[in-house]
């Protein structure tokens, strides 16, 4: 079969929406309000469309993000996003190609990283992505779990708010752009990202209301904001209803905690359900019993080195580290061979040496563990890491610790 991989064009876009509700199981059309949201945010000059004759057969593109690194900094980092072949071009190698292509414009374009969110997990190590950071995921019981707050949630004050009111969604960004550089993972949100959040369309609803924000304030400063949604339920006449937390940010602990009071005390309901958290919420530590939380770990970022030595070297590191590692990494030969990696808290050095190799492990791992959010020991235990010098298996995995779990606030 020949395909044809070339840069999408702007009359193609219905083409391409057409394409993706096919390949994601949904048929056409696209849900309308995803649809137009894209349609702002999509860079033609990064999406590759994948032609079988006149038939677009796939689709893969790229948004032009930056996202935060351990110690605070920031690199470019491209989001992997509109990944799909029409169920009729599966298994014949069309998503390989699109992948290849993908990877080489990265690396022409000299984008240290890119990262994706993955519909299936299995998909993308074939391509060099690792696991990078991990969800928390929570149904809390709220008739059975009490709260123990931090000082000062009871002097904040509560305001309810319409979540896209201009001035409301400009304190929220401002606050969010705050809380940017506190975690790995995060990502700067650039013009019309702001949308993105703000996300409710009514089909996806199922019953439940539209997005509702509530503030947290203190002498009109913002310190944080919820959006959520409420699921009215009733059981044999008694009110069981759901809390859907779509996103929160806050700046303080006392924030964080009248948040969750807030959710976790609206009448008629007995559920929280949390989405898409960080696997050390502060909340995790508030609630009285996490067994009726039902918490649960789910993959989220998955990442990829697109080029070693500057990805290893925009990143500090937790402890000092002086080590050599052979990388294998076959699908982007560019980085195959040793690299001697230095660095501490204050900066980093990644070179090519021909010096003898003190860790060995193939580009997918390296990427696992690059925001710190997975153990280099953790994964030699599993054989995917071998130690070639007595002791460089602890100096680089205290190293790559960071001293908070990496996160991203949104898929794309």
């Amino acid at each position: 079969m020949s395909i044809e991989l070339r840069q999408l064009d702007g009359s193609e876009l219905d083409r391409f929406f057409e394409t993706l509700a096919h390949a994601f199981g949904q048929g056409p059309p696209f849900p309308a309000e995803m649809e137009e949201l894209w349609r702002s945010l999509l860079e033609l000059k990064r999406t590759v469309s994948a032609w079988d004759g006149e038939q677009l057969v796939g689709t893969a593109s790229t948004f032009d993000f930056r996202v935060t690194v351990p110690g605070g900094g920031s690199l470019p980092a491209a989001g992997v996003t509109a990944v799909g072949v029409r169920p009729t071009h599966r298994r014949r190698g069309v998503l390989r190609s699109m992948m290849r292509r993908q990877l080489d414009e990265l690396h022409a374009w000299g984008e240290p990283l890119a990262l994706l969110t993955a519909s299936e997990p299995e998909i993308y190590g074939r391509f060099g992505y690792g696991v990078a950071s991990e969800e928390l995921t929570a149904r809390i019981d709220t008739s059975r779990v009490r709260l123990t707050l931090p000082e000062g949630a009871d002097e904040l004050s509560l305001r309810l708010v319409d979540p896209r009111d201009p001035e409301v969604l400009a304190r929220c960004e401002e606050l969010y752009a705050r809380r940017v550089p506190v975690r790995p993972g995060m990502l700067e949100r650039r013009p019309g990202w702001q949308w993105v959040p703000l996300r409710d369309p009514a089909e996806k609803r199922d019953g439940a209301s539209p997005m509702i924000c509530v503030l947290a304030e203190s002498d009109g400063e913002l310190r944080g904001y919820a959006r959520y949604a409420v699921r009215p339920r009733w059981d044999t006449g008694s009110p069981h209803g759901q809390v859907l937390l779509h996103n929160m940010e806050a700046l303080d602990p006392a924030a964080h905690g009248a948040l969750l009071r807030y959710l976790c005390d609206l009448d008629l309901t007995t559920e929280l359900d949390v989405r898409s958290r960080p696997t050390d919420d502060p909340l995790l530590h508030m609630v009285s019993d996490t067994r009726r939380c039902h918490v649960r770990p789910l993959d989220q970022l998955h990442l990829r080195l697109v080029e070693v030595d500057a990805a290893l070297a925009g990143r500090t590191y937790a402890a000092p580290v002086d080590v050599v590692f052979e990388v294998a990494d076959a699908f982007c030969p560019w980085n195959e061979g040793r690299w001697r990696l230095t660095g501490d808290a204050h900066g980093a050095r990644c070179v090519r040496t021909d010096e003898t190799p003190e860790l060995a492990l193939s580009v997918r791992e390296l990427a696992s563990g690059y925001l710190g959010g997975t153990s280099l020991s953790a994964l030699a235990d599993a054989g995917l890491v071998r130690e070639l010098r007595s002791g460089a298996l602890a100096e680089a995995t205290t190293a790559f610790r960071g001293a908070l779990a990496p996160w991203a606030p949104h898929g794309f």
